[in-house]
């Protein structure tokens, strides 16, 4: 029994623990693939390159796990098959599942840990990645100024400095194409680059600088007395300044999206107990604005039937925008002008109610579309531990029944495996995410279409 653990052991780690470098190695070339303009030309240090690597490798090993578990039990028991080990463990007496014991129970402890990591430690490192990966992307600010070349980066801008240090600049000359009449050049000794709080404006404080500004070449203007204004010549003023701040638009460095993208996600930084929290206080929310939303459509529909305006324009209630409570009586005792003017009350207190419901409906959507995105995040975690057991009771069947071992067709079937596996769950997630389904048959998509298979598998295996 101890030689059957040791001899399982061995066949399993060495094959998995490959497998898990090579999966983490392509998802890490995919991070690199998505953030390659924001990484690259920003004089980097080693040092913050591996810290990046170790925050994102981290969010990565989850989504390996279900890969590694799948290829090196197809390739562990393809192994065992092809050498007749398996063959010859049968004939000593030991069922198919008596040898998969022993790595079912690793498996599950791999899942157990692996829920525990992606509760705990995941949201940490994304909450540490996203804030490295903002502040790299911040440094393009400071790096599109390129010493000595003028930088088109803003629109309607063309900006050269002699030398950068830092944030500051020594010769800075900037012409100023915004207005399409005139043309204004300002140069500078120094300055200094500041981002706005919002990150969508940069702000240059220039120091001692002059501006030059010419009007672009007019066509004559024939006055009514026949003399011609302003024939094609090119007034201009100049100025001069101790100290100035420009004020350059951010839009079109795509700095928005990706302050977007990395800091409205907090879904992915909370772990299951905080989201549990976070959802029961939206429930809350949601209570308190219903019943105090319920309460005022209440009284405001019954103050249209306790209150009516007088309709005597001589009478000062009007003038003084008061009321006076009535008791009510039948329309056929109003005159016509209380009846428009009971008409217009009513419509007016309806459109206002209408309104009112609208705001309160969209709102409670965005509470909903809130909820959804906690669940989703909520239900990944519990998914992705169920899918590393899924599939390992897919590759392991598989391997025994199609006895071929080594890195040629394990490696295709699994990745075919992995495949249909990775496109379920990431349709999954869209339609969740979209509100096309729920956040559980979302996010369990991929599982439930799998549950049968793995049995199916297990079941030819064990009939073998």
């Amino acid at each position: 029994m101890k030689r059957l653990v040791l001899f399982s052991l061995k066949s399993f780690t060495g094959p998995f623990i490959v497998t898990l470098l090579i999966s983490m190695f392509m998802l890490i070339l995919q991070f690199f693939w998505v953030y390659i303009d924001d990484l690259m030309g920003k004089g980097l240090s080693v040092w913050v390159i591996l810290e990046l690597l170790l925050y994102v490798s981290a969010g990565i090993i989850p989504m390996a796990l279900p890969l590694a578990i799948l290829l090196s039990s197809l390739m562990t028991f393809g192994n065992l098959a092809e050498h007749n080990e398996l063959t010859a463990l049968k004939a000593s007496g030991f069922s198919l599942l008596r040898i998969m014991r022993p790595l079912i129970i690793i498996v599950l402890l791999i899942a157990a840990a692996t829920f525990f990591f992606a509760n705990y430690v995941i949201p940490a490192a994304n909450l540490k990645w996203h804030t490295l990966i903002y502040d790299i992307q911040n440094k393009k600010i400071a790096t599109i100024l390129t010493p000595g070349v003028y930088s088109k980066h803003f629109e309607g801008y063309a900006i050269k400095i002699d030398s950068l240090n830092g944030n500051q600049c020594l010769g800075v000359t900037i012409h100023d194409y915004t207005q399409p009449t005139q043309l204004r050049t300002v140069r500078a000794k120094e300055a200094n680059v500041y981002k706005s709080v919002n990150g969508r404006f940069v702000f240059l404080n220039l120091k001692n600088g002059h501006i030059l500004e010419e009007l672009d070449l007019q066509n004559p203007m024939y006055l009514p007395n026949n003399s011609i204004s302003n024939p094609s010549d090119r007034p201009s003023r100049v100025s001069t300044f101790d100290q100035g701040v420009y004020k350059l638009d951010l839009e079109g460095l795509d700095l928005n999206r990706s302050k977007e993208d990395l800091f409205t996600d907090k879904y992915e930084m909370l772990n299951v107990f905080q989201i549990d929290a976070a959802i029961d206080s939206i429930e809350v929310k949601k209570t308190r604005l219903l019943d105090n939303f319920v309460k005022q459509s209440a009284l405001g529909f019954l103050s249209l039937n306790q209150h009516i305006q007088k309709a005597n324009n001589n009478d000062p209630s009007i003038a003084s925008g008061t009321t006076e409570k009535i008791e009510p009586i039948s329309v056929k005792q109003l005159s016509a002008n209380d009846k428009q003017l009971a008409y217009n009350l009513g419509i007016s207190k309806i459109r206002r109610n209408q309104q009112q419901l609208d705001n309160q409906q969209q709102f409670l959507t965005t509470l909903d579309r809130e909820t959804d995105l906690y669940w989703i995040e909520f239900h990944r975690k519990f998914a992705l531990t169920y899918a590393i057991i899924v599939l390992f009771f897919v590759g392991a069947p598989l391997g025994a029944l199609i006895k071929k071992g080594g890195f040629g067709a394990p490696v295709v079937i699994a990745a075919l495996i992995f495949m249909l596996y990775f496109i379920l769950s990431s349709v999954g997630d869209n339609l969740a995410d979209t509100g096309t389904v729920t956040p559980f048959i979302g996010m369990w998509m991929a599982a439930v279409v799998f549950t049968p298979v793995a049995f199916f598998f297990t079941k030819k295996a064990l009939s073998v």
